[in-house]
C-alpha cells in the first residue's frame, strides 16, 4: 500500500492502481463517461481529466505512485473536462424527459448535471444516418451515439467477438458492424454486451422502447414535436431547469418499474442481473455484479425471456380420458395421483414407482423431490438429467480427487497459462464463460488447445487445433501423459507428496504408446508430442470438458483420464489449474448436489451409508431404503421389463432427450400412470395420464448452484400465472396428499433442513446469499466456503489424490459399409436443449428458425448436396429427415446435427449403449446412412444469421486513430493555451 493525496486529503491506495479508481473509491466526485473498470481505460472521452503533480492528465490511464498530489477542483482540470463534454454533447441530443432510458442511471444525463451544464459550447450536430433497427432484439441510434467506444471495447476486448467498430477517419464516425453491414446481417450474436456498457440511449432494447417513461409511448412525430419544445426551452431555462424535470419523470417510474435480481435459466455458468419489468412486461435484462459474468450475457441470458409471458403456458391441470385430456382443478388433479400413486404401491411396493427431478428447477425443487421419493413413497428410485451429460465427468473426478465438481472458479480458468478444451463448444454451450478464455487468449497471452471433431469457434481461435477420430480422446490424454511420465516431464515433486497409486497406474499405460494412438487417434506423433510440451511447460493449466466427452461408452474413462493427466502434471490445488468439466443446464450440478440420485442423498451422502441414514432417520422420522435405486436410464427398461409401473417425471422433455428416443416413447405407452410436470404441454406430455402446470424460475425463489459449485438466491420477478404453482409447491401438495405433513412456507425453509442434514452445506442459508453474496460448496457451518479446491489436500481420508489405471475400450457403435457416416451433435448459441424454451423467442426464432444437419464441402460434392437440400438421415435405431448446411466447420464423412428441435430430435437416430459405469447414453456414437431426398431447397440457416458475417478484429476501440484525427487536440492542451492567451 502507498499514499496519495486526493484534493489534500490523505489515501491509502495499491500502488499501481489506476487513479480514477481511486478517486472513486475515496468518493470523490469525478465525470468519467467511457469509463467502466471492467472495460479498463478506454480514454475516448477526456472527461476524467485532473492535474497529477501539475500535470493535466486522464484519471483512466493514469496509475498511482507513492506520494501522488492529486487535484480534482483545479480550475484547469475542471476546465478540460468541461471542454471535453462539450464535444460529447455535441454528438448527442439531450431530450431526456421523453427518452426511454432517462431511468436515473444515464451517464450522459448525470454527467450534464455533474459539470453543471447550462448550455453546449459546441451546438448538436446531426448525423447523415439513419436509425439501424435490423437487429430484433436492440437499435442503434448513431444521432444519439457520444462515440465513446465502450460498445466496441466490449465487443472486441470482453466479448471478443469482434464485430464492432469505429472509423475515426471518416467525416462523420459512427458506430459500424462488420465495418458497415446493418446489424441484423453481420457477425453480431446478440449478446447485449454493447446495450449494457452504452452510457446513453444510443443502443437501446427495443423491449424498452415506449414503455420505460410515462412521457415516451406517444408516436414519433408527437415525440419529435415535444422534444422541439424542450430544446426550445434550453437557451433561455438552461439545462439545469430540463434536468430538474426529467429527474422528476424519472422517480415517477420507479413507482411501477420493478428491478429484480435473479439467475439465468439457462446453462450452467450461472449468470446473474437484474430484470427490470413493467407489471408482466420485461423491459430489460441489466448484468452489472454478478460474480461469474460481470456486465455479460448472451442471446439467451440478455433476450430468450419471452417464454415466460407466452399465450400457450399451461394454467390447469390435465386429465387424460378416454385418449384426450381435459381441464381439471387442482384438488381432482392431486386427489387422483395420490390414489394412483398409493394403488400402486400398494400392489407392487414403492419401487414399482419412479421421480425424476428437473435441473432447470431449483436446488430446494431437487431436494423436495428426493425426499418424496425416498420418505414418502419409500424407493431410490429418483434421477435427473445430469445422467445425460455430466456422470462420468462427476465420475471420473470422485474416483481421482474426491469432489465430483470444478476445481475452482471462472476466475481461475482466466488466470491459467493454458486452457485445453476437450470435446466442448464452448463458445456456443457457455458462450459468457468462453468470453475470459477468448480474452485471456487475446490480451494476456493464455495458450489455447483445442480437441474436437468440428472446427467451432474455439478451434478457430486456438493455438493448436485437432481432430481425433470419435471416440479415441481417451487414448490420446492417455498417451500424452505416459510420454510425460517417460520424458520426465511430470511434476514429481506433486506427485510424491499428493499422490498415490503412482505405479499402478504406469504399468496400466503401457499399452498407450504416442504410435499406438497416432494410429488409432489418426494423429500425428508431433501434434501428441507438441501437446504433451504445451501443458508440461505452461506455468498452469486448467481442462475444460463437456458432452463430447461425456457422451461416449469411455465416458467416465475418459474424465478420468483428464484428471490423471492434471495430477501427473501438478495442476490441482494452486490458482489457475484444475479440471473443469462445463455444466450444461442452469441447476444441473445442483439437481445432483442436492440428491436427486438413485445412489446418493444430499452432499454426495451415499444411501447404504448407515451413519447417513441414521441421520436422514432423526431428520425426517422415517427408514430411507438401502438399495440403490434406478437411474433414467434404468428406468426406461424396467418399464419395458414390466417392473415400473408409474412415473413422476418434473419440468424435463425426456422423450425427445434421452437416447433411442423411439424406445423411451414406447417405454412411455406403457406405464400405466404417468404424471408430468411442466410450463408447457410438451412432447413429452403427450404421453402422461395427468399434467400438472408449473411457474418458470421468474415465478418463484429459491437457489441454483452453477457449474463453479456456485450457490445463488433468485427472486420472484413475477406472480405466477393464475392457475400455475411453482415446483416445490406442488411436489409438497403431492407429498401431502400421500400423508406426509409438510409445512414449508418458503424455500429457505427447505435450504435450511437441507443444510441441517447435508454436512457439505453445512453453512448455507439464504442470509448468506442475499442479493448478490455467494457461497461455493464445500461450505463449513460458520460459512467459510471453498472458491478453491483442495488447497489443503483431496477429498479423501489420507489426503491424497489417487491415480486411476485405465484401459482401452472401442465404441460400442462404428460405422460400416451400411452406415458410413459418423453423426456428432450438440448444442447451438441461439437455442437451448429442444428448444421448448427458445423457439417462443421470436427475434431467435428469426435467425435460426429449424435445425440442420452439417455437412462437409467434400462429401456435399461427391453426394450433389447443396445448403437447402433435403436429406433423410437413417442410424440403427431410427431415422428423420432434415435440411443440410455445407460448411467447413466439419470434415470428411462427419456429420453434426444440433440437438435443438421438437419436430426433428436427433435422439430418434441415437442408440440405448452407454458408459457402462454410469449409464450415460453414448450419445456421440451414432453412425448413419444418408439419401438424398432433394437437391435444392431453401438453406436451414438464413442469411441473417451470424454465421454468414465477417467479423473485423482489432485491439479495442483504437483510441490512438481518434488522437490522429485533424480536428483533435487533448483538452488540456486547448486549456493551457487559452489560459496563456488569457495571461
Amino acid at each position: 500500500m502507498i499514499q496519495i493525496f486526493i484534493d489534500g486529503t490523505p489515501h491509502d491506495v495499491a500502488e499501481g492502481d489506476r487513479l480514477v479508481d481511486a478517486v472513486n473509491r475515496a468518493g470523490v466526485p469525478l465525470s468519467q463517461v467511457c469509463y467502466l473498470p471492467i472495460l479498463g481505460p478506454i480514454q475516448t472521452c477526456d472527461t476524467c481529466i485532473v492535474e497529477v503533480d501539475g500535470k493535466l492528465v486522464r484519471a483512466c490511464a493514469t496509475v498511482t505512485s507513492d506520494g501522488m498530489k492529486v487535484s480534482t477542483t483545479a480550475g484547469r482540470a475542471h476546465a478540460a473536462r468541461t471542454e471535453a463534454f462539450d464535444r460529447i454533447l455535441r454528438n448527442h441530443e439531450l431530450y431526456c424527459t421523453v427518452c426511454d432510458n432517462n431511468n436515473g442511471n444515464c451517464t450522459v444525463h448525470n454527467t450534464t448535471k455533474l459539470l453543471a451544464v447550462d448550455h453546449q459550447r459546441y451546438p448538436f450536430r446531426e448525423k447523415p444516418y439513419q436509425v439501424d433497427n435490423s437487429n430484433p432484439f436492440y437499435r442503434y441510434d448513431p444521432n444519439q451515439c457520444i462515440l465513446c467506444g465502450r460498445c466496441v471495447q466490449a465487443c472486441q476486448d470482453l466479448q471478443v467477438n469482434e464485430t464492432l467498430s469505429i472509423r475515426w477517419e471518416d467525416p462523420h464516425p459512427r458506430v459500424l458492424w462488420d465495418g458497415g453491414a446493418p446489424i441484423g446481417e453481420s457477425s453480431c450474436v446478440s449478446c447485449g454486451h454493447c446495450v449494457t456498457v452504452c452510457p446513453c440511449n444510443a443502443l437501446m432494447e427495443k423491449t424498452m422502447i415506449g414503455h420505460a417513461g410515462f412521457l415516451t409511448g406517444f408516436s414519433k412525430p408527437v415525440l419529435s414535436a415535444m422534444i422541439d419544445v424542450v430544446k426550445g426551452l434550453e437557451p433561455e431555462t438552461g439545462y439545469s431547469a430540463i434536468l430538474g424535470l426529467s429527474e422528476a419523470e424519472s422517480a415517477m417510474r420507479t413507482t411501477r418499474v420493478r428491478r429484480t435480481k435473479t439467475v439465468c435459466t439457462y446453462c450452467g455458468v450461472g449468470c446473474s442481473f437484474d430484470i427490470w419489468t413493467k407489471d408482466r412486461h420485461i423491459l430489460k435484462v441489466k448484468p452489472a455484479e454478478g460474480p461469474a459474468n460481470g456486465v455479460s450475457t448472451c442471446i439467451k441470458g440478455k433476450f430468450a425471456w419471452d417464454f415466460v409471458n407466452s399465450k400457450d403456458r399451461l394454467t390447469k391441470p390435465l386429465i387424460r380420458e378416454g385418449g384426450r385430456f381435459r381441464e381439471a382443478g387442482w384438488d381432482e388433479a392431486l386427489d387422483l395421483i395420490a390414489r394412483r400413486f398409493g394403488e400402486i404401491k400398494a400392489a407392487d411396493g414403492p419401487d414399482a414407482l419412479a421421480f425424476i427431478a428437473s435441473s432447470k428447477c431449483t436446488n430446494e425443487e431437487a431436494f423436495l423431490m428426493q425426499k418424496l421419493a425416498r420418505a414418502v413413497v419409500g424407493t431410490n428410485n429418483v434421477d435427473n438429467c445430469s445422467r445425460y451429460c455430466q456422470s462420468p465427468a462427476t465420475m471420473g473426478l470422485f474416483r481421482t480427487v474426491g469432489y465430483g465438481g470444478d476445481s475452482g472458479s471462472i476466475h481461475d480458468i482466466e488466470q491459467a497459462g493454458l486452457v485445453l478444451i476437450v470435446g466442448s463448444n464452448t463458445a456456443e454451450s457457455h458462450p459468457v464463460l468462453a468470453t475470459r478464455v477468448k480474452r485471456a487468449h487475446k490480451l494476456h497471452g493464455q495458450k489455447l488447445v483445442v480437441s474436437d471433431l468440428r472446427e467451432n469457434e474455439m478451434a478457430r481461435r486456438a493455438d493448436l487445433h485437432f481432430r481425433p477420430t470419435p471416440s479415441t480422446d481417451i487414448v490420446w490424454l492417455s498417451a500424452v501423459t505416459r510420454y510425460i511420465l517417460d520424458e520426465g516431464l511430470a511434476h514429481s515433486d506433486f506427485l510424491s507428496q499428493w499422490v498415490n497409486g503412482l505405479p499402478e497406474y504406469r504399468q496400466s499405460l503401457e499399452p498407450f504408446t504416442l504410435e499406438f494412438a497416432s494410429k488409432t487417434c489418426n494423429l500425428p506423433v508431433e501434434t501428441l508430442k507438441r501437446v504433451a510440451h504445451m501443458i508440461a511447460e505452461a506455468k498452469s493449466v486448467c481442462v475444460l470438458w463437456a458432452m463430447g466427452v461425456t457422451q461416449h461408452s469411455n465416458g467416465s474413462d475418459t474424465s478420468t483420464a483428464i484428471s490423471n493427466l492434471l495430477l501427473v502434471t501438478g495442476n490441482y490445488m494452486r490458482p489457475g489449474t484444475g479440471a473443469y468439466p462445463l455444466r450444461g443446464h442452469n441447476n444441473v450440478q445442483g439437481a445432483s448436489d442436492h440428491g436427486a440420485m438413485p445412489n446418493m442423498v444430499s452432499g454426495y451422502q451415499s444411501v447404504n451409508d448407515p451413519e447417513v441414514r441414521a441421520r436422514f432417520r432423526n431428520g425426517w422420522g422415517v427408514d430411507l431404503p438401502a438399495a440403490k435405486g434406478l437411474d433414467n436410464h434404468e428406468m426406461v427398461d424396467a418399464i419395458h421389463a414390466g417392473k415400473l409401473r408409474s412415473m413422476y417425471l418434473c419440468g424435463e422433455e425426456m422423450s425427445l432427450v434421452d437416447s433411442n428416443a423411439n424406445y423411451v416413447r414406447d417405454g412411455f405407452r406403457k406405464l400405466e400412470f404417468f404424471v408430468v410436470q411442466d410450463i408447457f404441454f410438451s412432447a413429452t406430455c403427450q404421453y402422461a395420464d395427468v399434467v400438472l402446470p408449473a411457474s418458470p424460475s421468474l415465478e418463484k425463489e429459491g437457489t441454483f448452484t452453477s457449474t463453479e459449485r456456485r450457490f445463488q438466491r433468485l427472486y420472484q420477478v413475477f406472480e405466477p400465472l393464475p392457475g400455475s404453482r411453482p415446483d416445490w409447491v406442488i411436489i409438497q401438495d403431492v407429498a401431502n396428499r400421500l400423508g406426509a405433513g409438510w409445512n414449508y412456507h418458503h424455500p429457505s425453509e427447505v435450504m435450511d433442513e437441507m443444510a441441517s442434514l447435508t454436512p457439505m452445506f453445512a453453512g448455507v442459508n439464504y442470509q448468506r446469499l442475499e442479493g448478490y453474496k455467494t457461497l461455493q460448496w464445500p461450505v463449513a457451518a460458520d460459512g467459510t466456503d471453498q472458491p478453491l479446491l483442495y488447497t489443503k489436500g483431496f477429498a479423501f481420508p489420507d489426503g491424497k489424490a489417487r491415480l486411476y489405471p485405465l484401459a482401452w475400450r472401442e465404441p460400442q457403435e462404428c460405422r460400416d459399409s451400411e452406415y458410413d457416416l459418423h453423426l456428432n451433435n450438440g448444442r447451438l448459441l441461439e437455442h437451448f436443449h429442444e428448444g421448448n424454451l427458445t423457439y417462443r423467442s421470436p427475434g431467435i426464432h428469426e435467425k435460426t428458425p429449424d435445425t440442420f444437419v452439417e455437412v462437409s464441402p467434400e462429401l456435399a460434392r461427391s453426394r450433389g448436396i447443396e445448403s437447402g437440400s433435403l436429406v433423410e438421415l437413417t442410424s440403427r435405431h431410427g431415422q428423420l429427415r432434415v435440411r443440410a448446411l455445407v460448411t467447413d466447420r466439419v470434415q470428411d464423412g462427419e456429420l453434426y446435427m444440433p440437438m435443438n428441435s421438437t419436430t426433428s430430435p436427433v435422439n430418434l437416430l441415437t442408440g440405448s449403449h452407454t458408459d457402462p459405469a454410469t449409464h450415460t447414453p453414448a450419445y456421440k456414437e451414432t453412425a448413419v446412412r444418408m439419401e438424398v431426398l432433394a437437391r435444392t431447397g431453401e438453406s436451414p440457416l438464413p442469411r441473417i444469421n451470424h454465421r454468414f458475417g465477417h467479423p473485423t478484429p482489432q485491439s479495442g476501440v483504437e483510441v490512438e486513430r481518434k488522437w490522429r484525427q485533424p480536428g483533435y487536440r487533448f483538452p488540456g492542451e486547448l486549456v493551457q493555451i487559452e489560459i496563456k492567451k488569457e495571461a
